[in-house]
């Protein structure tokens, strides 16, 4: 596998591979002179570090290192195990915080000037800053607030707390007059990655159907503040996070496939754009990313960030996401309890009007004047 062409990447962007970061032959894009202070992009599913493209430029002519790998499971980067059946403890995420430490580690860089994270790179980039305040003293989420580490049961040696078990959410879901189930307990299933990676529609059209669905494009993204985690509260969330009980997500997407007119006029996303993204998850399938989803889901593999619990991110902190974006929303509180609780230095939340869940993508000026206004408070 060869690096990214020049011609594949806006001017100033540059793609090569570093080796031997904790056990993987990483890709990686990079902008700005190698002897300025150094700012990781981290990026989500199903994406790659070419979900950077439009800010890297920009970030660098401002005095930044910009590096943004392809993360474990994604895009060029190798070394990781394929398939349902792979060990996921290289996919818990103390070790995806070791990748990016391990990556720093090879390219020279001791510290960075903060992590940025985006969609599930920003859980990864909050334990960044949850275990390495030294290497990363600001942290700027995008989309995916953080809520804190997993918790112990507290107070239960004295008899006095409440150990009930909360309803079944799965159960209760699957109970709906109109049935239904979460997608990332649905991504943590076997038949996920054929569903997506062997699509009738194709991994292109079922990409540009995803991405519109999510993006402010798609007129039913409204998200608002949801009053519980109740089956009755998380129904009134689009079909991509709360799906239907019996569809899979290409079956979900397909309904949203945007016309030919509307693909031509997505300035955000070009066809030529997309092809990056296809032709890559069209080579990899999508299991890789699919094994983050399921040391999400499964106590056994999740348990270890326990270790946390009770601890905030006491860096400087950020969050940017898009107004039309329910991925802010689609944890009850979320939003607020980052605020309030999760982070003790919480500095900035902007919720960009015209912007879905792809916020680099969909508005990137507004992300990096944002970003780079954060970054200076910070000095």
């Amino acid at each position: 596998m060869e690096p990214y062409s020049a011609d594949m990447l806006p001017e100033g962007i540059r793609s090569r591979f570093v080796e031997d970061v904790n056990g993987l032959r990483m890709h990686v894009l990079e902008a700005g002179d190698r002897s300025n202070p150094c700012l990781p992009l981290l990026h989500g599913f199903p994406e790659l570090a070419y979900s950077w493209r439009k800010v890297m430029p920009a970030l660098a002519a401002a005095g930044y290192y910009v590096v943004a790998p392809d993360q474990r499971g994604y895009g060029r980067t190798t070394g990781w195990e394929d398939g349902y059946d792979a060990d996921l403890v290289p996919y818990r995420f103390l070790n995806l915080v070791r990748d990016i430490v391990a990556l720093l580690h090879a390219l020279g860089r001791r510290e960075t000037v903060g992590v940025v994270g985006h969609d599930f790179g920003a859980s990864v980039a909050a334990y960044c800053a949850l275990a390495r305040p030294d290497i990363f003293p600001s942290m700027t989420l995008m989309s995916a607030p953080f809520t804190g580490a997993p918790a112990f049961p507290f107070g239960t040696a004295a008899g006095a707390a409440d150990t009930a078990p909360a309803p079944d959410i799965h159960e209760t879901l699957s109970a709906l007059a109109r049935p239904r189930k979460h997608y990332q307990w649905y991504y943590s299933t076997r038949p996920a990655n054929e569903d997506m990676h062997r699509c009738p529609q194709g991994v292109h059209d079922f990409l540009r159907a995803y991405y519109h669905h999510k993006s402010a494009d798609w007129p039913g993204n409204e998200p608002f503040r949801l009053a519980s985690w109740t089956a009755g509260e998380l129904e009134k969330m689009p079909t991509y996070y709360i799906m239907d009980l019996n569809e899979n997500m290409a079956e979900t997407v397909a309904k949203e496939m945007p016309s030919a007119a509307q693909i031509a006029n997505c300035q955000w996303l070009t066809e030529t754009e997309l092809h990056i993204y296809s032709g890559e998850f069209d080579r990899t399938g999508f299991q890789g990313g699919l094994n983050w989803y399921r040391c999400r889901t499964t106590p056994e593999h999740s348990g270890e960030l326990r270790l946390y619990a009770g601890r905030t991110i006491d860096v400087p902190s950020c969050f940017i996401a898009g107004a039309q974006d329910w991925g802010i929303r689609q944890n009850p509180g979320g939003l607020e309890k980052m605020q309030d609780t999760a982070c003790s230095d919480f500095r900035t939340c902007h919720l960009v009007n015209g912007a879905g869940h792809w916020i680099q993508q969909e508005q990137p000026e507004a992300v990096t004047e944002q970003l780079l206004t954060f970054l200076k408070s910070c000095n």
